[in-house]
């Protein structure tokens, strides 16, 4: 598949230890057998690795090995080793192809589509990137038998996010579905990963580069998601799917304070979230260290926030200059 694409003949596989251990000399070999040279450049696991010190180490990583060769960057893990090799892929030499083969749930089913790429810095996340796109994003769900428990659940929460945005029946299947879907279920899998991979390839396709407000409904709860993250220190206490289960039952319910969502609907999305295993309260970290990551969040426009508030299980509506005293209260009620 990637001869055919012609993007190169040296491939620069950016990977994690442990994901190596399991997969990368399937893939090497399989690349050696169309002639196409392999390197593995390991960084680390968890999103406090998602920085400049790492980012710009295996940039000078990628330059070494680009002497007489025509690579191409492969992705091959999670959210943060896609996010930190996309990176170094549209940076180095202001643009080289590359490809994600994602091997979390989380990640094949959002964060490896869509063409954003980015590093943290200690502020906020995701401050430092660029729209590129992957050449293609190869999804093989055999990958995901090794996945923990933990990693499962941080892909379902996105999933989760898609039906409330965007698809009811995919939210309903998930409601009647909880069991399989979390066990893995081969059939069950196959569905929601193609269909939330079509409804997020669906609003990308209008809106890339994020200028039309289109794409600003998948950050459905990011704002607060990515502030717990943030003010966590992107320690291990929250992962991103469990702060973006927060930010979701957060969001639903500044909805229903301003009138805008049926409180039935925002105890579905809660109890679809407390049953798939994911918080829906917020532990240790307080309002003011929360307004304080989120103020700097890409989210807050001009002094002003912007959340994305559900009107429905199935729609979405882009809400700005919310009140501190609601949001407040919402994150008192949560703690």
């Amino acid at each position: 598949m990637l001869k055919k694409l012609g993007i190169g003949a040296d491939a620069f596989i950016v990977t994690s230890r442990p994901i190596a251990r399991l997969y990368a000399k399937t893939l090497c070999v399989s690349l050696h057998r169309s002639g196409i040279s392999t390197h593995l450049s390991y960084i680390p696991d968890g999103e406090k690795a998602k920085n400049t010190k790492t980012a710009f180490a295996l940039i000078r990583s990628l330059s070494d090995f680009d002497k007489r060769k025509r690579p191409f960057v492969i992705a091959l893990g999670g959210g943060v080793t896609g996010d930190i090799a996309g990176f170094a892929a549209s940076v180095y030499k202001r643009g080289i192809p590359y490809v994600q083969i994602p091997t979390t749930l989380l990640a094949q089913v959002d964060s490896a589509i869509g063409g954003k790429v980015a590093i943290d810095l200690p502020v906020a996340k995701n401050l430092v990137g660029a729209f590129y796109q992957p050449r293609a994003v190869i999804s093989d769900i055999s990958t995901l038998k090794t996945l923990p428990a933990r990693q499962v659940r941080n892909g379902l929460a996105e999933v989760i996010k898609y039906g409330v945005i965007s698809d009811r029946p995919l939210f309903e299947f998930v409601e009647k579905n909880t069991a399989r879907c979390a066990s893995l279920d081969g059939k069950a899998l196959e569905f929601i990963i193609a269909r939330s991979a079509a409804i997020k390839a669906r609003i990308v396709e209008k809106d890339e580069l994020d200028r039309k407000g289109l794409r600003a409904v998948l950050n459905y709860g990011h704002t607060i998601g990515h502030a717990i993250e943030s003010a966590s220190g992107y320690r291990k206490s929250y992962s991103h799917g469990e702060a973006i289960s927060v930010g979701m039952v957060a969001a639903a319910r500044i909805a229903v304070i301003l009138g805008m969502l049926e409180a039935s609907d925002a105890a579905r999305i809660e109890a679809l979230i407390k049953k798939m295993g994911l918080p829906v309260r917020l532990k240790g970290i307080s309002f003011r260290a929360l307004r304080r990551s989120y103020i700097h969040d890409k989210k807050f426009i001009h002094g002003v926030n912007r959340f994305i508030l559900p009107v429905k299980i199935g729609g979405v509506k882009i809400v700005e200059g919310i009140s501190d005293t609601a949001i407040k209260k919402t994150i008192e009620e949560l703690s």
